[in-house]
């Protein structure tokens, strides 16, 4: 498949998944991967820890887009930006907007917000939710990633536009909720790509959140992104001492001990991770894009650019018979 069809074929991409999967190093790299293929993409963060930021290796991240990555950075690619949306912001704006921006201040330092979070779940979420659905709106030809809390809160998150529609009958905030869910359920504008690691429990949740998002969502359902994936070893019968003499290198027995039992745990490994992907493969039928386990202690740039190195290519290996979201088959 053309990676750049695939970022094509949707607006809006929301990515989810328990916490500590890398749910927000996946989120950039799809945006730096995207931009890669000369479309410009925007990361958008709502939990409010700024993960995002040093992911790009910049400065804690604002209410108003920052450039993250230049145009023509390599030749052809697109402008990375990132933002940071809080509820309160998303408030003030919408009320300034509205003509009450003298009022809409005084209500969110009286801490009035809370007040009525209280008395309307899910309100926050739709003030979130609202301006993201104005980003999509505003520049259709900009990719819009949106990094979601951990999959507990990531349901009730997406979940609320419905929710709100079921408890409000009429007036602005039944309007943006119909909006908002409107927008999550165009495929045409919106996709959610699941983010796992290839471990037992990040998979059973991945599993149950895919199949709640569908039933009481409506989103549509990207690929499956397989963080921290392990190669397999290259095979060979050499034992490490064996080795080590082929290439004029004497190893001690506790060197050759130590060096014997790392590979037996890269081994079974290896052979869990190969069990639960085919489990997660047989669970869920969705093409599944692997992203390498990271070599560096922490997230920066260069690291996100090898992630969108092998994103890319995991795009390419998909057949282009793999339904994208707001397509048909080819």
């Amino acid at each position: 498949m053309d990676p750049a069809r695939f970022f094509a074929a949707s607006r809006l991409v929301i990515v989810a998944g328990k916490g500590g999967v890398g749910k927000t190093t996946v989120s950039a790299t799809l945006a730096r991967a995207a931009a890669r293929v000369g479309r410009a993409s925007l990361v958008v963060e709502v939990e409010g820890k700024n993960g995002l930021a040093a992911a790009f290796d910049r400065p804690d991240l604002g209410y108003d887009p920052s450039e993250m990555w230049s145009r023509g950075d390599p030749p052809g690619a697109a402008v990375v930006s990132a933002r940071a949306l809080t509820a309160d912001d998303a408030l003030l704006e919408y009320l300034a907007d509205h003509g009450l921006d003298r009022v809409s201040r005084r209500l969110v330092r009286s801490g009035a917000l809370e007040v009525v979070a209280t008395a309307a779940p899910g309100i926050e979420d739709i003030l979130l939710l609202g301006k993201v659905k104005q980003i999509e709106r505003a520049e259709p030809d900009r990719l819009v990633v949106l990094d979601t809390p951990a999959s507990g809160h990531a349901i009730t998150f997406l979940r609320s536009g419905r929710s709100l529609i079921d408890s409000v009958k009429v007036g602005p905030i039944q309007t943006q909720a119909a909006d908002v869910l409107e927008m999550l359920t165009d495929p045409a504008r919106t996709r959610v790509l699941l983010v796992t690691i290839p471990e037992e429990t990040p998979i059973n949740e991945l599993i149950e959140t895919a199949y709640k998002l569908e039933d009481e969502v409506g989103v549509a359902l990207g690929p499956i992104v397989v963080n921290g994936v392990v190669p397999d070893a290259p095979h060979t019968d050499l034992s490490p001492a064996e080795a080590a003499a082929a290439v004029g290198v004497d190893l001690s027995n506790d060197d050759a001990d130590a060096l014997v039992a790392a590979a037996t745990f890269r081994r079974e490994r290896a052979e869990l991770q190969r069990e639960q992907l085919a489990r997660l493969d047989a669970a869920l039928p969705l093409p599944q894009l692997h992203l390498p386990a990271a070599v560096a202690t922490e997230i920066g740039r260069s690291e996100v650019d090898r992630l969108a190195t092998a994103l890319l290519r995991g795009l390419e290996s998909l057949p282009d018979t793999v339904v994208t979201a707001g397509e048909s088959p080819s």
